[in-house]
């Protein structure tokens, strides 16, 4: 078997395991303290066969999170004995991969770029539209899924998980890690993957539409920033040891990752 058709082969494997696992119903954990909102998410997740859990305060969460495992988390910021930001930590410290959409009154833009730095993967705002946040849900689903299998299967598959070397940057795929200089850059799993994609095909320029649809395996709704926040927020890790200008913004196209020209 050629090395061609073994990563064909790998890739089928993979992208079969993605679709087996997402026939099994997903649980969602809806944290929202408006009982109406909690009610009309868990009632459209219940529409799209998955199964929600509601809880209504921060600290309700954390004692479901303590004893239960879900496939995905939406939770408001303002939230009564925990905030939102500090449920988003407690998810982080013990799972990377499992995707939290917020749903937020917040509009400033100030609150987005935090609320992903601290690990969240998508944010709407108040009031939202429900096909939109089922969309949303839909493909973060679709995301974890074949993220979760892609992981199983990164142990026999050495060219995906072969270190990446870009200048400063080393990029280790399969610990899903980012080193320069020695020190380990602490990223959100959307930003790992933003730099895993830019940093496998440097030069090459990626639109934000393509950038989205590698990450949520879906098209962004009317003029959606959210690429643009997360890279924002990478260049922002990186500046301290230099490296932000690796990430290159091409004007009216997208991004791309290049050493730049001294």
């Amino acid at each position: 078997m050629t090395a061609s058709s073994e990563k064909c082969r790998n890739e089928s494997i993979r992208m079969n395991q993605a679709k087996d696992q997402q026939r099994k119903t997903s649980r969602v954990l809806v944290v929202e303290d408006d009982s109406a909102i909690n009610d009309v998410i868990c009632r459209q997740l219940s529409r799209l066969g998955i199964h929600p859990e509601p809880a209504f305060s921060g600290t309700e969460a954390k004692r479901i999170l303590d004893s239960e495992g879900f496939d995905l988390i939406i939770t408001d910021l303002m939230l009564p004995g925990m905030a939102g930001e500090q449920v988003i930590g407690l998810i982080r410290d013990h799972d990377p991969l499992i995707p939290i959409i917020v749903v937020s009154a917040r509009t400033e833009t100030r609150d987005k770029v935090d609320v992903l730095s601290l690990g969240a993967d998508d944010y709407l705002t108040k009031p939202f539209d429900l096909d939109e946040l089922s969309a949303r849900i839909q493909a973060q689903l679709r995301r974890s899924h074949a993220l979760r299998s892609l992981k199983l299967n990164d142990s026999s598959n050495e060219s995906r998980s072969a270190a990446l070397e870009i200048g400063a940057l080393s990029i280790n795929p399969e610990q899903r890690t980012l080193m320069i200089e020695n020190t380990e850059i602490p990223l959100t799993r959307t930003e790992f993957e933003l730099l895993e994609l830019l940093a496998r095909s440097p030069k090459r320029v990626f639109t934000k539409q393509a950038l989205y649809k590698h990450l949520w395996n879906d098209t962004p709704s009317g003029d959606d920033n959210t690429i643009t926040t997360h890279i924002s927020n990478l260049r922002s890790k990186l500046k301290p040891y230099g490296a932000d200008a690796y990430i290159q913004t091409v004007w009216g196209i997208g991004f791309k990752l290049e050493i730049p020209s001294s």
